[in-house]
Protein backbone atom coordinates (compact mmCIF):
# COMPACT_ATOMS: atom_id res chain seq x y z
CA UNK A 1 0.00 0.00 0.00
CA UNK A 2 1.36 3.64 -1.00
CA UNK A 3 -0.14 7.06 0.81
CA UNK A 4 1.07 10.71 -1.35
CA UNK A 5 0.70 13.89 0.95
CA UNK A 6 2.53 17.05 0.86
CA UNK A 7 3.99 16.84 4.49
CA UNK A 8 4.15 13.89 6.28
CA UNK A 9 4.40 14.25 10.41
CA UNK A 10 5.30 11.56 12.82
CA UNK A 11 4.05 12.65 16.09
CA UNK A 12 1.16 13.85 17.42
CA UNK A 13 2.32 16.20 20.55
CA UNK A 14 2.40 20.25 20.53
CA UNK A 15 5.09 20.33 18.01
CA UNK A 16 3.68 18.27 15.18
CA UNK A 17 -0.14 18.91 15.74
CA UNK A 18 0.88 22.66 15.61
CA UNK A 19 2.94 22.13 12.63
CA UNK A 20 0.43 19.90 11.16
CA UNK A 21 -2.58 22.88 11.46
CA UNK A 22 -0.62 25.81 10.00
CA UNK A 23 0.85 23.42 6.91
CA UNK A 24 -3.04 21.93 6.48
CA UNK A 25 -3.57 25.20 4.24
CA UNK A 26 -0.83 24.46 1.70
CA UNK A 27 -1.57 21.31 1.36
CA UNK A 28 -2.32 17.55 2.20
CA UNK A 29 -1.18 16.74 5.87
CA UNK A 30 -0.60 13.11 6.91
CA UNK A 31 -0.16 12.65 10.89
CA UNK A 32 1.25 9.13 11.73
CA UNK A 33 0.91 8.24 15.46
CA UNK A 34 1.51 4.87 17.21
CA UNK A 35 -0.81 5.18 19.74
CA UNK A 36 -3.55 7.96 19.88
CA UNK A 37 -3.48 10.93 18.74
CA UNK A 38 -3.61 12.17 22.35
CA UNK A 39 -1.04 10.23 23.65
CA UNK A 40 2.22 12.30 23.44
CA UNK A 41 4.41 13.94 26.29
CA UNK A 42 2.97 17.06 25.85
CA UNK A 43 -0.63 15.25 27.36
CA UNK A 44 1.76 14.74 30.19
CA UNK A 45 2.97 18.29 31.06
CA UNK A 46 1.52 19.31 34.33
CA UNK A 47 3.70 23.10 35.30
CA UNK A 48 3.07 25.32 31.88
CA UNK A 49 4.53 26.96 29.10
CA UNK A 50 7.52 29.46 29.96
CA UNK A 51 6.99 33.33 28.33
CA UNK A 52 7.07 36.88 29.17
CA UNK A 53 3.92 38.44 29.81
CA UNK A 54 3.88 40.88 32.09
CA UNK A 55 6.34 43.54 33.81
CA UNK A 56 8.60 43.41 36.01
CA UNK A 57 9.34 40.47 33.51
CA UNK A 58 11.61 41.14 30.44
CA UNK A 59 12.66 39.47 27.46
CA UNK A 60 16.08 40.00 28.97
CA UNK A 61 15.87 38.47 32.40
CA UNK A 62 14.11 35.46 30.55
CA UNK A 63 17.16 35.12 28.12
CA UNK A 64 19.62 34.99 31.07
CA UNK A 65 18.03 32.69 33.45
CA UNK A 66 17.97 30.21 30.54
CA UNK A 67 21.75 30.81 29.48
CA UNK A 68 22.34 30.38 33.11
CA UNK A 69 20.24 27.08 33.39
CA UNK A 70 21.76 25.69 29.65
CA UNK A 71 25.61 26.41 31.74
CA UNK A 72 26.30 28.81 28.88
CA UNK A 73 26.30 26.35 25.99
CA UNK A 74 23.21 27.60 24.49
CA UNK A 75 23.19 29.25 21.23
CA UNK A 76 22.14 32.99 22.32
CA UNK A 77 20.08 33.63 18.98
CA UNK A 78 18.21 30.51 19.50
CA UNK A 79 17.11 31.61 23.17
CA UNK A 80 16.43 35.02 21.78
CA UNK A 81 14.47 34.13 18.74
CA UNK A 82 12.16 31.53 21.21
CA UNK A 83 11.59 33.71 24.00
CA UNK A 84 11.02 36.67 22.25
CA UNK A 85 8.34 34.92 19.88
CA UNK A 86 6.93 32.43 22.47
CA UNK A 87 3.99 35.64 23.43
CA UNK A 88 2.58 35.39 19.93
CA UNK A 89 2.62 31.61 19.43
CA UNK A 90 0.75 31.30 23.10
CA UNK A 91 -2.04 33.93 21.50
CA UNK A 92 -2.43 31.41 18.71
CA UNK A 93 -2.64 29.25 21.24
CA UNK A 94 -5.62 30.43 23.11
CA UNK A 95 -7.11 31.22 19.56
CA UNK A 96 -6.50 27.72 19.21
CA UNK A 97 -8.68 26.82 22.62
CA UNK A 98 -6.31 26.96 24.80
CA UNK A 99 -7.24 28.22 28.61
CA UNK A 100 -4.90 28.94 30.90
CA UNK A 101 -5.98 30.38 34.57
CA UNK A 102 -6.53 34.33 35.01
CA UNK A 103 -6.63 35.78 38.49
CA UNK A 104 -10.03 37.60 39.86
CA UNK A 105 -9.25 40.49 37.92
CA UNK A 106 -8.86 38.94 34.65
CA UNK A 107 -4.90 39.00 34.06
CA UNK A 108 -3.37 35.78 33.69
CA UNK A 109 -2.09 33.97 36.75
CA UNK A 110 1.65 32.83 36.52
CA UNK A 111 4.17 30.71 38.57
CA UNK A 112 7.64 30.18 38.91
CA UNK A 113 9.69 27.01 38.72
CA UNK A 114 13.30 26.21 39.22
CA UNK A 115 15.59 28.16 37.81
CA UNK A 116 13.19 30.94 37.21
CA UNK A 117 14.04 34.64 38.63
CA UNK A 118 10.50 36.08 37.80
CA UNK A 119 6.78 34.46 37.60
CA UNK A 120 6.46 33.79 34.21
CA UNK A 121 4.62 30.48 33.85
CA UNK A 122 1.11 30.20 32.37
CA UNK A 123 -0.59 27.25 33.34
CA UNK A 124 -3.49 25.17 33.24
CA UNK A 125 -4.15 24.16 36.85
CA UNK A 126 -1.39 21.01 37.25
CA UNK A 127 -2.10 19.68 34.17
CA UNK A 128 -1.58 21.93 31.23
CA UNK A 129 -0.42 19.88 28.85
CA UNK A 130 -3.99 17.86 28.44
CA UNK A 131 -5.10 21.18 28.46
CA UNK A 132 -2.81 22.43 25.17
CA UNK A 133 -2.94 18.59 23.40
CA UNK A 134 -6.84 18.26 23.46
CA UNK A 135 -7.41 21.85 21.93
CA UNK A 136 -5.10 21.41 19.28
CA UNK A 137 -6.03 18.00 18.79
CA UNK A 138 -9.73 19.16 18.28
CA UNK A 139 -9.06 22.05 15.75
CA UNK A 140 -6.89 19.55 13.31
CA UNK A 141 -9.53 16.91 13.67
CA UNK A 142 -11.99 19.40 12.56
CA UNK A 143 -9.38 19.79 9.41
CA UNK A 144 -9.95 18.84 6.07
CA UNK A 145 -7.00 18.79 4.30
CA UNK A 146 -5.62 16.64 7.75
CA UNK A 147 -5.54 12.52 7.43
CA UNK A 148 -5.03 10.80 11.35
CA UNK A 149 -3.03 7.67 11.18
CA UNK A 150 -3.31 6.26 14.80
CA UNK A 151 -1.60 2.59 15.54
CA UNK A 152 0.97 3.72 12.63
CA UNK A 153 4.40 3.31 13.63
CA UNK A 154 6.76 5.18 11.41
CA UNK A 155 9.39 1.79 10.57
CA UNK A 156 12.21 4.21 9.04
CA UNK A 157 12.41 7.56 7.00
CA UNK A 158 13.10 7.26 2.97
CA UNK A 159 16.15 8.43 1.62
CA UNK A 160 18.32 7.48 -1.56
CA UNK A 161 19.28 4.35 0.30
CA UNK A 162 16.01 3.01 -0.46
CA UNK A 163 16.55 4.02 -4.38
CA UNK A 164 19.69 1.88 -4.36
CA UNK A 165 22.28 4.64 -3.79
CA UNK A 166 24.88 4.44 -1.50
CA UNK A 167 24.13 7.03 1.15
CA UNK A 168 27.78 8.01 3.42
CA UNK A 169 27.58 9.70 6.28
CA UNK A 170 29.76 12.61 4.99
CA UNK A 171 26.92 13.30 2.00
CA UNK A 172 25.82 16.45 2.24
CA UNK A 173 22.89 15.97 -0.15
CA UNK A 174 21.07 12.92 1.75
CA UNK A 175 16.73 13.86 0.80
CA UNK A 176 14.02 12.51 2.46
CA UNK A 177 10.98 11.11 0.25
CA UNK A 178 8.90 10.12 3.37
CA UNK A 179 8.52 6.73 5.56
CA UNK A 180 7.98 3.13 6.10
CA UNK A 181 4.91 2.99 8.13
CA UNK A 182 3.95 -0.38 10.15
CA UNK A 183 0.14 -0.23 10.59
CA UNK A 184 0.10 -1.48 13.74
CA UNK A 185 -3.52 -3.42 14.12
CA UNK A 186 -2.80 -5.33 10.67
CA UNK A 187 0.77 -5.79 10.79
CA UNK A 188 1.32 -4.40 7.72
CA UNK A 189 4.10 -2.00 6.04
CA UNK A 190 2.79 0.85 3.73
CA UNK A 191 4.82 3.62 2.06
CA UNK A 192 3.73 6.67 2.52
CA UNK A 193 5.53 9.38 0.29
CA UNK A 194 5.87 12.94 1.40
CA UNK A 195 7.39 16.04 -0.32
CA UNK A 196 8.28 17.46 3.27
CA UNK A 197 8.85 15.04 6.28
CA UNK A 198 8.49 16.30 9.47
CA UNK A 199 9.68 13.83 13.01
CA UNK A 200 8.02 15.16 16.04
CA UNK A 201 7.84 11.91 18.21
CA UNK A 202 9.06 13.08 21.33
CA UNK A 203 11.30 11.74 24.27
CA UNK A 204 13.12 9.31 24.87
CA UNK A 205 12.32 8.35 28.52
CA UNK A 206 11.97 4.63 28.56
CA UNK A 207 15.32 3.68 28.03
CA UNK A 208 15.58 4.16 31.58
CA UNK A 209 13.36 2.22 34.44
CA UNK A 210 11.88 5.06 36.09
CA UNK A 211 10.36 7.89 33.95
CA UNK A 212 7.59 10.48 33.94
CA UNK A 213 7.29 9.90 30.34
CA UNK A 214 4.52 7.88 28.84
CA UNK A 215 5.29 4.85 27.26
CA UNK A 216 4.89 5.72 24.27
CA UNK A 217 8.84 7.95 24.58
CA UNK A 218 11.03 5.63 23.07
CA UNK A 219 13.38 7.95 21.22
CA UNK A 220 11.70 6.74 17.95
CA UNK A 221 12.34 9.76 15.56
CA UNK A 222 15.98 10.18 16.93
CA UNK A 223 16.70 6.24 16.17
CA UNK A 224 15.10 6.93 12.66
CA UNK A 225 17.29 10.27 11.68
CA UNK A 226 20.26 8.88 13.25
CA UNK A 227 20.22 5.46 10.52
CA UNK A 228 19.09 8.12 8.06
CA UNK A 229 22.51 9.62 8.87
CA UNK A 230 21.67 13.11 10.03
CA UNK A 231 23.43 14.74 12.78
CA UNK A 232 22.59 13.94 16.15
CA UNK A 233 24.44 16.18 19.04
CA UNK A 234 24.03 16.87 22.47
CA UNK A 235 22.45 13.33 23.99
CA UNK A 236 24.78 13.21 26.78
CA UNK A 237 22.10 15.91 28.35
CA UNK A 238 19.18 13.59 29.91
CA UNK A 239 17.34 15.78 32.63
CA UNK A 240 15.79 14.20 35.38
CA UNK A 241 13.09 15.23 36.66
CA UNK A 242 13.70 15.81 40.49
CA UNK A 243 10.03 15.20 42.23
CA UNK A 244 8.42 12.14 40.59
CA UNK A 245 6.30 10.12 43.32
CA UNK A 246 7.42 7.42 45.00
CA UNK A 247 5.42 4.96 44.73
CA UNK A 248 6.99 1.38 43.22
CA UNK A 249 5.58 -0.60 41.08
CA UNK A 250 4.04 2.04 38.91
CA UNK A 251 4.87 3.13 35.85
CA UNK A 252 5.83 5.77 34.11
CA UNK A 253 6.13 7.38 37.44
CA UNK A 254 3.50 9.97 38.33
CA UNK A 255 5.13 13.60 38.20
CA UNK A 256 4.98 16.02 41.00
CA UNK A 257 5.48 19.85 39.03
CA UNK A 258 8.35 21.95 39.65
CA UNK A 259 5.60 24.46 40.31
CA UNK A 260 4.49 23.07 43.77
CA UNK A 261 7.94 23.99 44.59
CA UNK A 262 7.54 27.63 42.98
CA UNK A 263 3.81 27.60 45.31
CA UNK A 264 6.13 27.50 48.47
CA UNK A 265 7.11 22.85 49.17
CA UNK A 266 9.77 22.69 50.49
CA UNK A 267 12.23 19.33 49.93
CA UNK A 268 13.26 17.47 53.34
CA UNK A 269 14.93 14.45 53.95
CA UNK A 270 12.90 11.50 55.50
CA UNK A 271 13.98 12.99 59.39
CA UNK A 272 12.00 16.35 58.06
CA UNK A 273 15.28 18.00 57.70
CA UNK A 274 15.76 20.60 54.91
CA UNK A 275 18.87 20.41 52.74
CA UNK A 276 18.86 22.40 49.52
CA UNK A 277 20.43 25.14 51.47
CA UNK A 278 23.40 23.01 50.82
CA UNK A 279 23.55 22.64 47.61
CA UNK A 280 22.56 26.25 46.04
CA UNK A 281 21.68 30.05 47.38
CA UNK A 282 18.12 28.91 45.50
CA UNK A 283 17.48 26.05 47.85
CA UNK A 284 14.47 24.03 46.84
CA UNK A 285 13.81 26.13 43.82
CA UNK A 286 17.37 26.06 42.46
CA UNK A 287 17.93 24.34 38.61
CA UNK A 288 16.61 20.76 37.95
CA UNK A 289 20.51 19.32 37.52
CA UNK A 290 21.28 20.56 40.95
CA UNK A 291 17.94 19.56 42.61
CA UNK A 292 18.64 16.13 41.53
CA UNK A 293 21.87 15.45 42.20
CA UNK A 294 21.40 16.83 45.86
CA UNK A 295 18.42 14.78 45.77
CA UNK A 296 20.42 11.79 44.58
CA UNK A 297 23.33 12.36 47.03
CA UNK A 298 21.18 12.52 49.94
CA UNK A 299 19.36 9.10 49.04
CA UNK A 300 22.42 7.42 48.55
CA UNK A 301 24.85 9.08 51.81
CA UNK A 302 21.38 8.44 54.03
CA UNK A 303 20.44 5.23 52.32
CA UNK A 304 17.26 6.10 51.73
CA UNK A 305 14.66 5.58 49.23
CA UNK A 306 13.34 8.69 48.83
CA UNK A 307 13.20 12.45 49.98
CA UNK A 308 10.02 13.94 50.98
CA UNK A 309 8.43 17.11 49.34
CA UNK A 310 6.49 19.36 51.85
CA UNK A 311 3.37 21.36 51.25
CA UNK A 312 2.10 21.18 54.81
CA UNK A 313 3.06 24.93 55.33
CA UNK A 314 0.70 26.29 52.55
CA UNK A 315 -2.72 27.38 52.33
CA UNK A 316 -4.61 23.75 52.25
CA UNK A 317 -7.37 25.02 49.92
CA UNK A 318 -5.47 26.59 47.40
CA UNK A 319 -2.82 23.92 47.28
CA UNK A 320 -6.07 22.21 46.08
CA UNK A 321 -7.39 24.32 43.79
CA UNK A 322 -3.70 24.64 42.09
CA UNK A 323 -2.61 21.02 41.81
CA UNK A 324 -6.29 19.25 42.07
CA UNK A 325 -4.52 16.04 39.99
CA UNK A 326 -1.58 15.76 42.20
CA UNK A 327 -4.26 16.06 45.32
CA UNK A 328 -6.44 13.71 43.65
CA UNK A 329 -3.38 11.46 43.16
CA UNK A 330 -1.23 11.12 46.22
CA UNK A 331 -5.06 10.81 47.63
CA UNK A 332 -6.03 7.33 45.86
CA UNK A 333 -2.08 5.80 47.04
CA UNK A 334 -3.34 7.26 51.28
CA UNK A 335 -1.44 10.39 50.88
CA UNK A 336 -3.50 13.91 51.68
CA UNK A 337 -0.43 16.66 50.95
CA UNK A 338 -2.27 19.23 53.21
CA UNK A 339 -1.10 17.08 55.92
CA UNK A 340 1.37 14.99 54.95
CA UNK A 341 5.30 15.37 53.47
CA UNK A 342 5.22 13.84 49.59
CA UNK A 343 7.38 11.11 49.20
CA UNK A 344 9.34 11.57 46.09
CA UNK A 345 12.59 10.61 43.82
CA UNK A 346 14.25 11.81 40.40
CA UNK A 347 12.97 10.23 36.85
CA UNK A 348 14.09 10.92 33.90
CA UNK A 349 12.08 13.26 32.36
CA UNK A 350 13.49 15.22 29.05
CA UNK A 351 16.36 14.89 26.98
CA UNK A 352 18.08 18.24 25.82
CA UNK A 353 20.30 16.92 22.84
CA UNK A 354 18.40 15.38 19.56
CA UNK A 355 18.42 15.82 16.31
CA UNK A 356 20.62 18.97 15.09
CA UNK A 357 18.05 21.30 12.98
CA UNK A 358 19.24 25.26 11.64
CA UNK A 359 16.98 28.47 12.93
CA UNK A 360 14.29 27.13 10.59
CA UNK A 361 14.08 23.55 12.10
CA UNK A 362 15.61 21.97 9.32
CA UNK A 363 17.60 18.90 9.52
CA UNK A 364 21.17 17.88 7.76
CA UNK A 365 18.96 16.09 5.26
CA UNK A 366 17.18 18.15 2.97
CA UNK A 367 13.21 18.01 3.20
CA UNK A 368 13.39 16.68 6.55
CA UNK A 369 12.49 18.96 9.70
CA UNK A 370 13.09 17.93 13.26
CA UNK A 371 10.40 19.34 16.29
CA UNK A 372 9.95 19.57 19.91
CA UNK A 373 11.74 17.12 22.03
CA UNK A 374 13.09 15.14 18.88
CA UNK A 375 15.26 18.22 17.76
CA UNK A 376 18.44 19.70 19.25
CA UNK A 377 17.56 23.37 18.15
CA UNK A 378 20.28 24.80 21.31
CA UNK A 379 17.67 26.34 23.39
CA UNK A 380 18.41 24.09 26.20
CA UNK A 381 22.02 23.82 26.40
CA UNK A 382 23.15 22.14 29.14
CA UNK A 383 20.21 21.92 30.99
CA UNK A 384 16.71 23.09 30.32
CA UNK A 385 14.80 25.77 31.79
CA UNK A 386 11.40 24.60 33.43
CA UNK A 387 8.84 25.04 30.93
CA UNK A 388 10.47 26.18 28.20
CA UNK A 389 10.31 22.97 25.85
CA UNK A 390 6.58 24.10 24.80
CA UNK A 391 7.67 27.41 24.16
CA UNK A 392 10.21 26.00 21.87
CA UNK A 393 8.10 23.44 20.61
CA UNK A 394 5.30 25.98 18.91
CA UNK A 395 8.05 28.94 18.08
CA UNK A 396 9.76 26.39 16.10
CA UNK A 397 6.92 24.76 14.57
CA UNK A 398 5.88 28.23 13.60
CA UNK A 399 9.55 28.50 11.93
CA UNK A 400 9.98 25.04 10.15
CA UNK A 401 6.10 25.87 8.56
CA UNK A 402 7.06 28.93 7.36
CA UNK A 403 9.84 27.49 5.78
CA UNK A 404 8.74 24.03 4.47
CA UNK A 405 5.39 26.29 2.94
CA UNK A 406 8.28 28.60 0.94
CA UNK A 407 9.90 25.44 -0.30
CA UNK A 408 6.69 23.40 -1.46
CA UNK A 409 6.24 24.34 -5.16
CA UNK A 410 9.73 23.46 -5.71
CA UNK A 411 9.34 19.90 -4.70
CA UNK A 412 7.89 16.85 -6.35
CA UNK A 413 7.50 13.34 -4.70
CA UNK A 414 10.25 10.34 -5.18
CA UNK A 415 8.10 7.85 -7.09
CA UNK A 416 10.54 5.07 -7.47
CA UNK A 417 10.73 3.73 -3.58
CA UNK A 418 10.90 0.31 -3.58
CA UNK A 419 7.86 -1.75 -1.18
CA UNK A 420 8.80 -3.06 2.27
CA UNK A 421 10.51 -6.52 1.87
CA UNK A 422 8.66 -9.16 3.51
CA UNK A 423 11.28 -11.69 2.60
CA UNK A 424 13.26 -13.92 5.05
CA UNK A 425 10.63 -13.10 7.88
CA UNK A 426 9.11 -15.17 10.30
CA UNK A 427 6.23 -14.49 12.67
CA UNK A 428 7.62 -13.58 16.24
CA UNK A 429 7.55 -16.35 18.91
CA UNK A 430 10.47 -14.89 20.71
CA UNK A 431 8.88 -11.95 22.78
CA UNK A 432 10.25 -13.84 26.00
CA UNK A 433 13.56 -12.03 24.24
CA UNK A 434 12.57 -8.94 23.36
CA UNK A 435 11.22 -8.12 26.75
CA UNK A 436 14.59 -9.26 28.33
CA UNK A 437 16.84 -7.13 25.99
CA UNK A 438 14.28 -4.44 27.10
CA UNK A 439 14.91 -4.91 30.86
CA UNK A 440 18.75 -5.62 30.53
CA UNK A 441 19.10 -1.67 28.66
CA UNK A 442 17.00 -0.05 31.54
CA UNK A 443 19.00 -1.33 33.97
CA UNK A 444 22.14 -0.46 32.10
CA UNK A 445 21.02 3.19 31.61
CA UNK A 446 19.84 3.27 34.58
CA UNK A 447 22.75 1.97 36.81
CA UNK A 448 25.53 3.12 34.48
CA UNK A 449 24.18 6.19 32.84
CA UNK A 450 22.31 8.01 35.08
CA UNK A 451 22.43 11.23 36.91
CA UNK A 452 26.14 10.55 38.22
CA UNK A 453 28.39 9.06 35.57
CA UNK A 454 32.19 7.87 35.29
CA UNK A 455 34.26 7.01 32.81
CA UNK A 456 34.41 3.62 33.97
CA UNK A 457 30.45 3.26 34.25
CA UNK A 458 30.33 4.08 30.81
CA UNK A 459 32.51 2.32 29.30
CA UNK A 460 30.86 -1.07 31.32
CA UNK A 461 27.29 0.26 29.84
CA UNK A 462 28.84 0.21 26.67
CA UNK A 463 30.22 -3.34 26.23
CA UNK A 464 27.14 -4.65 28.20
CA UNK A 465 24.76 -2.49 25.20
CA UNK A 466 26.98 -3.81 21.99
CA UNK A 467 25.80 -7.71 23.42
CA UNK A 468 21.83 -6.55 23.28
CA UNK A 469 22.39 -4.72 20.23
CA UNK A 470 23.95 -7.46 18.25
CA UNK A 471 20.87 -9.98 19.51
CA UNK A 472 18.59 -7.53 18.67
CA UNK A 473 19.41 -6.79 15.34
CA UNK A 474 19.70 -10.13 14.74
CA UNK A 475 16.21 -10.79 15.97
CA UNK A 476 14.96 -7.73 13.44
CA UNK A 477 16.46 -9.24 10.49
CA UNK A 478 14.43 -12.47 11.15
CA UNK A 479 11.22 -11.52 12.64
CA UNK A 480 8.37 -10.10 11.53
CA UNK A 481 8.06 -6.68 12.53
CA UNK A 482 6.01 -5.53 15.39
CA UNK A 483 6.17 -2.72 17.91
CA UNK A 484 8.10 -3.90 20.42
CA UNK A 485 11.04 -5.13 18.55
CA UNK A 486 11.11 -1.31 16.50
CA UNK A 487 10.91 0.42 19.90
CA UNK A 488 13.91 -1.67 21.07
CA UNK A 489 15.68 -1.61 18.41
CA UNK A 490 15.25 2.64 18.30
CA UNK A 491 15.92 2.73 22.20
CA UNK A 492 19.21 0.91 21.63
CA UNK A 493 20.19 3.36 18.91
CA UNK A 494 19.51 6.35 21.77
CA UNK A 495 21.48 4.88 24.65
CA UNK A 496 24.11 4.08 22.57
CA UNK A 497 24.30 7.81 21.18
CA UNK A 498 23.96 8.87 24.77
CA UNK A 499 26.80 7.03 25.75
CA UNK A 500 28.99 7.89 23.06
CA UNK A 501 28.19 11.74 23.48
CA UNK A 502 28.50 11.34 27.22
CA UNK A 503 32.04 9.49 26.95
CA UNK A 504 33.47 12.46 24.54
CA UNK A 505 32.82 14.74 27.15
CA UNK A 506 35.20 15.70 29.12
CA UNK A 507 34.11 17.83 31.55
CA UNK A 508 30.90 17.93 34.02
CA UNK A 509 28.45 20.25 32.41
CA UNK A 510 24.89 20.69 33.25
CA UNK A 511 23.35 17.56 33.42
CA UNK A 512 26.34 15.55 32.60
CA UNK A 513 28.01 14.73 35.78
CA UNK A 514 31.11 12.54 36.07
CA UNK A 515 33.08 11.40 38.80
CA UNK A 516 36.06 11.92 37.23
CA UNK A 517 36.20 15.50 35.66
CA UNK A 518 35.93 18.46 38.66
CA UNK A 519 32.96 20.63 37.61
CA UNK A 520 33.94 23.83 35.96
CA UNK A 521 31.31 26.81 35.49
CA UNK A 522 30.89 27.46 31.68
CA UNK A 523 31.06 31.58 30.89
CA UNK A 524 27.78 32.83 29.58
CA UNK A 525 28.07 33.68 26.39
CA UNK A 526 27.20 37.00 25.46
CA UNK A 527 23.35 37.74 23.63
Amino acid sequence: MELKCDFLVIGSGIAGLSFALKAAAHGKVIIVTKSEICESNTNFAQGGIASVTYEPDSFDQHIKDTLVCGAGINDPKVVELVVKNAPSQIKQLVEWGVRFDKEAGGKYELAREGGHTRHRILHHQDNTGYEIEHSIVSQVKKHQNIEILEYHFAVDLLTQHHLGQLVKKSTPNIECYGAYVLNLKKNKVMTILSKVTVVATGGIGNIYHTTTNPNVATGDGIAMVHRAKGVIENMEFIQFHPTSLYNPGERPSFLITEAMRGFGAILKTKDGNTFMEKYHPMGSLAPRDIVARSIDNEMKVRGDDFVYLDARHTDPQKLINHFPNIYQKCLSIGIDITQEMIPVVPAAHYCCGGVKVDYNGKTTINRLYALGETSCTGLHGANRLASNSLSEAIVYADFAAKHAISQLESLTLCENIPAWDYEGTTLPDEMVLITQNYKEMQQIMSNYVGIVRSDMRLERANRRLEIIYKETEEMYSKLTLNKELCELRNMIAVAYLIIKQARQMKESVGLHYTLDYPSQPHPIKEF
